[in-house]
């Protein structure tokens, strides 16, 4: 707190000093020019701002979805947890629903391989550079205890009997080493593969595909080699006691609980069946998916079946479960998973391919009946489980919100401290729609323990995607679970097969893909941008109707034409202007008049809106379409910026052409007008509009930037799907004439008149799949290029007469100088950094809102910032935040019409702010480069912040948090930032997260409280906090992965049993294995490496009786290695004292005869 006053008495000083112009923006920012001392000096005295950077920090809290390119699978059977490990080094732990942990391995190495520890809280992880992991689950966030690195060898095969403390682990040499899981130290204990093959056999046996030990006596190890050679180790004797050949690669191998018999699948889509008895030739064999020959040959081989397991059942026949086998000749089946279960085959087909499963069984101890009761089956993108206690084999209904890439996420909105009464509506909407057909019994993965926490604000994510598709889902308390999904592609008819080239669709693939989306909670009122071009409004209703879309169509070109001419430097004569002004087309029905073949196309939407009654379930229904149309062949450009506000009535949009702004109550457009004629007089640029540069043709997003730098800018807007730096979804070879198939033959010689700014629709990708595609410009070249102010040179903006609209905000604000009240607005922002005021004049009564019209003129207002415009917000005379007004839900479609609950009520602003207002607001506005804190009415610039100079901000929001407000940014270089409101000072800037693809820029949001989220990986969402307070709270809202819990008793064997049953419970691996037999291993085969999840894990283990264990184990640990040592000092006494009496008696001998003299 001293230096925050320290800072405000120099602030005091520059005020009063009387050479100072305006009050400078914390940060270095320089002040408005038109401002006064006194006006830069008046607010901060007026309004006491409570936050400071205490109140902020960085953490991670929590990722949802499903695992990236996933490629390993474990199950601890007894904590009933599993773990997935993925091709960049993540694992997650997933267990009952809250129960969702996610790990990193720091070198992004592929996780080959996991092995649980059973009921020990603890995880071998193998990763692809030869690096075992022992991660501490003992704690809510697992941290590696120990790493072994192996130097000369590839690791490929692990395996870990259970209760044992030694891991075997197979090589690409073919070599079997031990590791001790405690001390993960190598034993010199080595199987070398030139021992364990016979002497006569000359070729290599191949990599270790499988280790296992047997079931009858663990002191036997099962190896399987890849080129079809299984040798059976006995660990005491050093030998191999049995080996079995076979003439197809081995992929894997599963024991018979008994250890009398084991099972092999091989790569023509074969199992082996052997028996120990008879290791010559296999016991069975069969090829499951293999048709049977008619002259008894040898069925016809099949695709590798590539993991088998067998699993024995007290009272029925054992299930043989194997993931591939198919039939060549089948060519287009999906991936499959059999099951075999006595002599009935069951086949599940997938809808990905399999990646690895593991079958479920009622106990832990391998030599007992089996008794499998479920498969969890990992695909490339999903998971599933199949119960087999029932002989359908229904799935389980999946508790994990691992269908969130369901279609590819294009953008994501985030609302934190919503309404609480919404969540239980949109779930009751959306519970409606649920499948059936689940299996009746619980979600077997249920382990770990997690509570609410003190969190209790509700909080929800919404999702757009590829197909059209909108997600709601409940994110409190960092869960995440769906509530509601609306599908917006249901408002058009569907695009038939061959009629590509006869429409008017602009977008090859996903032409229904969400682009933006706008809701406001609190009137339920929802908006999406679709990538064709299209905004469709939704109400929301908890009555099914049946009714008639309403759909409006709006031309919103460019209005000069782009002539291109062989002299660039030559202006053109233009038309006359009248005839260039945007005409609107309003029409209550959807036109589907589609031009013929060699004809322009004009007037008509992307997309055709259903013109018959459409039936709309419960939930979001649509109220009205607004579509853009083609003009004079051009298609229209994607929508860069929305916004709709339930009060007004109103919903405006704006692309790189113009604005629009639509009465969704009356379905009339009010406005449809190009950006520069917006300005009007008050344009400060006076720009002429020109004809293009031949050599500037804008191509693909971000592949010209060195080159076109400003056309580029201009283009700047907050779509996921679209061609702008923000939304860069082109390929990189695509050129800006390359729209000949889209456009008519007769319309060749316009071509080429697109200008800079106006790029082709092409196919809409998601964020999800967008990498970053910078073929042309390096990284550096790309800051260089966006670090040039665009709104300093006027020379530079001239080149274009196109200014995307980045930025819209409606508010009820002053919208001139010398007004003295406030009224409702609309803001508008610019890509070249202006802002402007329009004027809505509504009725003055609400029963004239429905007949007389809305009136929206420009004010004449315009401000300025360096870069494009972001993001809007007031603040009144205290510092609170202003909500824009709004209308209080009501059911359009209630049974009760009385007068009562046809009225609308109306909030005009918020509750926190209720008192008079005063008679000044602030503006806060924020641009990719810099953040201005506005004085209204006067205009008065009080504060200015530059954000960045050489990057530029991705995504900027006015956000609440301990009941104050703050700007949050992101920008893309990496950093987070908070600045306080209205002063912009600096609270936090932490470089945070490298932009390493664009699909991060896409989906970047903040919320309010200190949350924020993006798109981490194609299928998932990370979520992350800016809140110390959260940070500090996480530890308990986190969930437990281990709880006490007894490992079950082992079944009584029967005497007879125990006499002949082999004598696997006698075998001690420790006498066996350890450095006193076995020796030490090479140096130079492995290294040690000490992790960091030892006494700063237990720091950071949850309370209780589960941190009272971890520090008793490891308490117990140290005390055992203390008395271990002491044991050995005693042991050393002992040998000197013996050796000591020894030679003391040999003495006493020598001397025993002799007199004193004789000495």
């Amino acid at each position: 707190m001293k230096k925050f006053n320290f800072r405000k008495v120099l602030d005091g000083l520059t005020a009063s000093s009387p050479g100072s112009g305006s009050g400078s923006g914390a940060g270095g920012g320089s002040a408005h020019p038109g401002g006064t001392a006194g006006a830069a000096g008046t607010p901060r005295d007026e309004i006491q701002e409570t936050l400071t950077s205490d109140y902020f920090q960085i953490c991670k809290t929590v990722r949802h979805g499903f695992p990236y390119l996933p490629t390993a699978l474990a199950f601890d059977p007894v904590q009933k947890i599993l773990a997935i490990g993925t091709r960049t080094g993540a694992i997650r732990i997933l267990g009952r629903p809250g129960v969702d942990c996610y790990c990193q391995h720091e070198s992004g190495a592929a996780v080959l391989q996991l092995q649980f520890l059973i009921n020990e809280g603890a995880l071998v992880s193998a990763c692809a550079d030869d690096t075992l992991h022992l991660w501490n689950l003992r704690q809510k966030r697992p941290a590696i205890l120990h790493s072994l690195k192996f130097n000369r060898e590839r690791i490929t095969y692990c395996h870990l009997p259970f209760q044992s403390k030694w891991l075997y682990v197979g090589t690409e040499r073919g070599n079997t080493h031990i590791v001790n899981i405690e001390s993960f130290i190598l034993s010199g204990y080595v199987i070398m593969w030139n021992k364990a093959i016979e002497l006569s056999t000359k070729t290599h046996p191949g990599p270790v595909v499988h280790l296992s030990d047997s079931p009858r006596d663990e002191g036997k190890l099962l190896i399987g080699y890849e080129n079809g050679t299984v040798v059976f180790w006995d660990l005491r004797s050093k030998r191999a006691d049995l080996r079995a050949y076979y003439d197809e690669a081995i992929h894997s191998v599963a024991w018979h609980h008994e250890g009398k018999q084991f099972m092999c699948s091989h790569s023509d889509g074969s199992l082996t069946l052997w028996n120990l008895k008879s290791p010559n030739r296999p016991f069975q064999t069969t090829i499951p998916h293999g048709k049977i020959q008619r002259d008894g040959k040898k069925p016809e081989s099949c695709k590798p079946i590539l993991k088998v397991e067998y699993k024995t059942c007290k009272s029925s026949e054992p299930f043989v479960i194997f993931s591939g086998g198919l039939s060549y000749d089948k060519a287009c089946r999906r991936p499959s998973l059999t099951i075999m279960h006595g002599k009935a085959i069951t086949v599940l087909e997938m809808d990905h391919p399999i990646v690895d499963f593991l079958t479920l069984c009622e106990t832990p101890y391998p030599n007992e009946f089996q008794e499998p009761y479920a498969v969890v089956v990992l695909l490339e993108k999903d998971l599933i489980v199949v119960d087999l206690t029932q002989s359908n084999f229904p799935i389980f209904e999946n508790p994990y919100p691992i269908d969130i890439h369901e279609s590819p996420v294009t953008c994501t909105e985030y609302f934190a401290d919503c309404p609480p009464d919404l969540i239980p509506v949109l779930y009751s909407v959306g519970a409606k729609h649920k499948k059936q057909g689940y299996s009746n019994k619980e979600w077997p993965i249920s382990g770990g323990a997690w509570n609410l926490g003190a969190q209790t604000y509700p909080e929800i994510i919404i999702t757009g995607h590829a197909d059209g598709s909108v997600k709601f889902w409940d994110a409190s308390a960092i869960t995440l679970q769906m509530l509601y999904k609306l599908k917006t592609s249901k408002v058009f008819e569907k695009q038939k097969s061959g009629e590509g080239k006869a429409t008017a669709e602009i977008v090859e693939e996903d032409p229904f893909a969400v682009q933006m989306m706008y809701w406001c909670p609190e009137s339920r009122i929802f908006c999406v941008a679709g990538v064709s071009a299209y905004v469709i409004v939704y109400r929301f209703s908890k009555h099914e109707v049946n009714t008639e879309i309403a759909s409006l169509e709006v031309r919103l070109q460019c209005e000069v034409e782009d002539i291109i001419t062989p002299e660039p430097e030559i202006i053109p004569q233009f038309p006359d202007a009248s005839s260039q002004l945007p005409s609107l087309k309003s029409l209550s029905g959807s036109t589907n008049t589609v031009a013929c073949e060699g004809m322009m196309k004009d007037s008509i939407p992307c997309l055709s809106v259903k013109t018959r009654p459409v039936r709309m379930p419960p939930g979001y229904q649509a109220d009205l379409v607004i579509q853009l149309v083609w003009v004079d062949g051009e298609p229209p450009q994607q929508i860069t910026s929305l916004a709709v506000n339930s009060a007004y009535g109103l919903v405006a949009f704006g692309n790189c052409n113009g604005l629009a702004v639509v009465d969704f109550m009356q379905k009339t457009v009010l406005l449809s007008m190009g950006t520069l004629e917006l300005y009007g007089s008050s344009d400060p640029y006076q720009r002429q509009p020109r004809s293009p540069r031949k050599s500037k043709q804008f191509a693909a997003g971000l592949t010209e930037l060195s080159d076109s730098p400003v056309s580029l800018e201009l283009e700047r807007c907050k779509s996921p799907t679209s061609d702008h730096v923000n939304g860069h979804c082109t390929s990189p070879t695509s050129q800006s004439c390359s729209s000949g198939k889209r456009l008519s033959s007769a319309d060749v010689s316009k071509v080429n008149r697109r200008g800079p700014g106006r790029p082709p629709f092409r196919k809409a990708q998601s964020a999800a799949c967008m990498e970053i595609s910078l073929p042309v410009t390096t990284e550096e070249n790309r800051e260089n290029s966006f670090s040039r102010s665009r709104s300093s040179s006027v020379s530079s903006i001239d080149r274009d007469s196109k200014e995307a609209i980045t930025a819209l905000y409606f508010m009820e604000s002053f919208a001139r100088k010398n007004d003295s009240a406030v009224s409702p607005c609309l803001w508008v922002g610019t890509g070249l950094g202006m802002v402007l005021i329009l004027s809505l004049n509504l009725p003055a009564s609400d029963d004239l809102r429905q007949s007389e019209p809305v009136l929206v003129s420009p004010s004449g207002t315009v401000l300025t910032l360096k870069g494009a415009v972001l993001t809007f917000a007031c603040l009144d005379c205290t510092g609170t935040l202003i909500h824009p007004p709004y209308e209080v839900w009501r059911d359009p479609h209630s049974a009760d019409d009385g007068e009562k609950t046809r009225k609308r009520k109306l909030v005009m602003h918020s509750p926190s702010s209720s008192q008079d207002m005063g008679d000044h607001q602030f503006a806060v506005i924020c641009s990719e480069k810099q953040a201005k804190v506005f004085s209204l009415p006067s205009q008065t610039c009080l504060y200015v912040h530059n954000i960045t100079e050489t990057s530029f901000l991705l995504q900027a929001d006015v956000v609440t948090l301990c009941n104050s407000v703050c700007l949050a940014c992101f920008c893309a270089n990496g950093h987070i930032m908070t600045l306080s409101l209205p002063s912009l000072r600096p609270l936090l800037d932490i470089n945070y997260l490298p932009v390493t693809d664009m699909r991060i820029a896409r989906t970047f949001c903040f919320s309010n409280e200190g949350q924020a989220l993006y798109l981490s990986s194609p299928t998932e969402i990370q979520r992350l906090t800016y809140s110390q307070e959260m940070c500090d709270n996480l530890q308990d809202m986190l969930g437990d992965l281990f709880t006490p819990v007894e490992t079950p008793e082992a079944q009584n064997r029967g005497f007879l049993k125990g006499l002949f049953g082999g004598s696997g419970q006698a075998f001690d691996r420790e006498e066996l294995f350890g450095e006193a037999t076995a020796g030490k291993a090479s140096r130079s085969l492995a290294q040690h490496i000490p992790g960091s999840g030892g006494i700063e894990g237990v720091r950071g283990a949850a309370g209780g009786v589960i941190g009272d264990l971890t520090r008793a184990r490891i308490a117990l640990d140290e005390r055992g290695q203390k008395l271990g040592e002491l044991d050995e000092r005693t042991a050393s006494m002992m040998a000197s004292a013996e050796a000591f009496s020894k030679h003391a008696h040999e003495i006493m001998l020598k001397y025993k005869d002799k007199k004193w003299y004789q000495f």
